[in-house]
C-alpha cells in the first residue's frame, strides 16, 4: 500500500467511516479524520482504524489557543498512538503542540495557510498584505523554527517549502484528479503535479467518497502515483 495517498473520511459519523474503509480495503493505509467528524465519533474512529486495523491516522484538528490549552489538548490526544496531527502554524502553537507531543510519535503538522482562501479572503480577515505564496512559505518557514515536524500548504506552495533549509514532510491538501469538481478549494493541483512539487503525502476526500465505486476511484489515484 502506498502511504503517500491519504484519503479524508469526512463523512457524518464513525459508522459511515468505518463503512467508507471497508469499501476502501487494503487499497488505503493512509486515513484523515477531520473537525467535523469529531462529535460524530471520529476519536473512535481514528482508535478502531489504528489499532484494529493498522491504518495510519491522520487527525486534523487545526488546534488553536492559548499555548497551555494547546498542549494539554496535544497531551490527551497523544495517548492514542496516532501518527500526524495538525494545528495551526503561529509560532507559540507549535511550540506548545511539541510539548504536550513530547515523548510519543505523534507527528506535528503545522497549517500554513487554508487551500480554500485567497488573497481576497485573507483581506476579508484582515490579514497582513502581500502575495499568498509568499506568505505561506514564510508561515512554513517560522513553523520549522518552532519545532514543526511539518507542515499543511497547497501543492502550489509545495516546492519553494522544499527548498527551505531544514525542510520536513510536506502533507498537500487541495488535491483533485483531473476533471475533478473543485468544491471549496481555490488552490488546486492534481496527485502527480503535487508529488512533483516536493510533496511528501496528498489528501484527497470527496473525488473518493462521493465517487459510485470509492475503491477504484482510489486505485486511480494510486496509479496515478505510481506512474
Amino acid at each position: 500500500m502506498d502511504d503517500r495517498l491519504i484519503v479524508a473520511l469526512d463523512v457524518p459519523n464513525a459508522l459511515a467511516g468505518l463503512e467508507l474503509a471497508k469499501t476502501l480495503g487494503d487499497a488505503v493505509s493512509f486515513y484523515k479524520i477531520g473537525l467535523g467528524m469529531l462529535t460524530g465519533g471520529g476519536l473512535a474512529l481514528a482508535n478502531e482504524l489504528k489499532q484494529e486495523q493498522g491504518k495510519r491516522i491522520f487527525l486534523d484538528m487545526k488546534l488553536y489557543d492559548i499555548g497551555a490549552t494547546v498542549e494539554a489538548a496535544v497531551r490527551g490526544l497523544a495517548q492514542f498512538d496516532l501518527d500526524f496531527l495538525t494545528v495551526h502554524g503561529d509560532p507559540h502553537v507549535v511550540r506548545a503542540a511539541k510539548e504536550g507531543a513530547a515523548g510519543s510519535d505523534l507527528k506535528i503538522l503545522a497549517v500554513t495557510i487554508l487551500t480554500s482562501l485567497d488573497r481576497a479572503d485573507l483581506d476579508a480577515g484582515m490579514m497582513q498584505a502581500g502575495d499568498l505564496h509568499d506568505l505561506t512559505v514564510e508561515r512554513a518557514a517560522r513553523a520549522y523554527e518552532a519545532g514543526a515536524d511539518g507542515v499543511i500548504a497547497s501543492p502550489r506552495e509545495a516546492q519553494a517549502i522544499r527548498a527551505l533549509p531544514g525542510s520536513r514532510l510536506i502533507v498537500t491538501p487541495g488535491v483533485r484528479p483531473a476533471g475533478a469538481a473543485l468544491g471549496d478549494q481555490k488552490r488546486v493541483e492534481t496527485p502527480a503535479a503535487a508529488l512533483a512539487a516536493g510533496a511528501d503525502h496528498i489528501v484527497v476526500g470527496r473525488p473518493v467518497w462521493q465517487a459510485a465505486d470509492p475503491r477504484a476511484a482510489a486505485q486511480a489515484i494510486l496509479s496515478e502515483i505510481a506512474r
